[in-house]
């Protein structure tokens, strides 16, 4: 499974869990309601600024997305994670800054 999958998933996972649909949580962040069926079948990943909204609007901290039950183990969640960063500067960047924002509370 790749990264865009695995983030879809979870913010499907974590929208369904506090019972909101994909209509309302597309009128919160402003975008169409297709946009979040493509971003979580990991057809397309959220812009930052979209991404930002997402983590407001279900009120979670961006390292909840990571909270995957489903990975087999953290080398295969780096092997995946990798292989994503290498195709896409702007996934290495965005994940960069994620890493930034989040390394200290680890």
């Amino acid at each position: 499974m790749n990264i865009k999958k695995l983030i879809g998933k979870r913010i499907q996972e974590i929208r369904k869990q506090k019972k909101i649909t994909q209509e309302y949580l597309a009128e919160l962040i402003g975008i169409e309601t297709p946009s979040i069926s493509n971003i979580e079948t990991g057809k397309y990943f959220p812009s930052a600024e979209n991404l930002d909204k997402i983590l407001e609007v279900l009120e979670i901290e961006p390292s909840e997305l990571f909270l995957c039950e489903y990975n087999d183990n953290q080398k295969t969640l780096i092997d995946i994670m990798t292989k994503s960063m290498n195709k896409s500067k702007k996934l290495t960047e965005l994940m960069y800054k994620f890493y930034l924002s989040v390394k200290n509370n680890f």
